[in-house]
């Protein structure tokens, strides 16, 4: 059985369909999902990166293709009434829900559900305290969005996936493999699978590609 680690965050609608998909993804195969939520805006920082939403064009079109994307493989998806948004509250309240910076399936989809489904204010105040109650007996004892263990481990989860080499979301991590967005389903599901293409050079070979960008020293020339 092949351990995955599954890196989300609730602002991207690419880890919403990607968490519906999964299931009919890998059908067949052996495996475990662990769900760690992250801090999307801090990898994207990490190398400077202002996302989808930072380009007026590109925004447009992420929100057009992922309305279609849902409609296409049957997930309901609508936009929330604003986008993007701050998502710690709801990271937080997701990992009060954990002991180790990962959370059940029934967590990470309530959560997703939340902002996904009815397009609908994701922070809105009254929704929050319904969200709450919905995960109330998947809490941990003292725990809220409020409590310092979340963001901890928010933290740490967030640094954890920096290191392992994630740079977006939604990121599946297995044998320290990451395999990157919804479209990269099928490649994780053919290395699960014993693809043979994962055996040869492939994999590591194109970090050989030499870049034809200029470095920071030559742009400031």
């Amino acid at each position: 059985m092949k351990h995955i680690t599954f890196y989300l965050d609730f602002v991207s609608p690419y880890a919403w369909l990607a968490f519906e998909r999964l299931p009919d993804a890998l059908e067949g195969l052996s495996y475990s999902v662990a769900y760690q939520p992250v801090l999307l805006g801090a990898l994207l920082q990490q190398h400077g990166n202002p996302g989808p939403a930072g380009i007026a064009p590109k925004r447009d079109w992420t929100y057009r293709h992922v309305t279609w994307l849902g409609h296409a493989q049957g997930t309901p998806l609508q936009m929330p009434a604003r986008h993007p948004f701050n998502p710690l509250p709801l990271l937080r309240q997701a990992l009060a829900c954990s002991d180790d910076g990962r959370i059940n399936r029934f967590v990470a989809g309530a959560v997703l559900r939340h902002v996904w489904q009815g397009g609908h204010d994701a922070l809105d105040a009254e929704r929050l305290k319904v969200l709450a109650a919905q995960l109330s007996e998947q809490m941990r004892p003292g725990q809220d969005m409020h409590s310092d263990a979340p963001k901890a481990l928010l933290r740490a989860n967030t640094e954890a996936a920096q290191a392992a080499g994630v740079f977006g979301v939604p990121a599946f991590g297995v044998d320290g493999k990451v395999f990157w967005g919804l479209d990269g389903l099928p490649m994780l599901r053919a290395y699960l699978a014993g693809d043979a293409w994962f055996d040869g050079p492939q994999w590591d070979a194109v970090q050989q590609v030499p870049s034809g960008l200029p470095t920071p020293a030559e742009r400031k020339a």
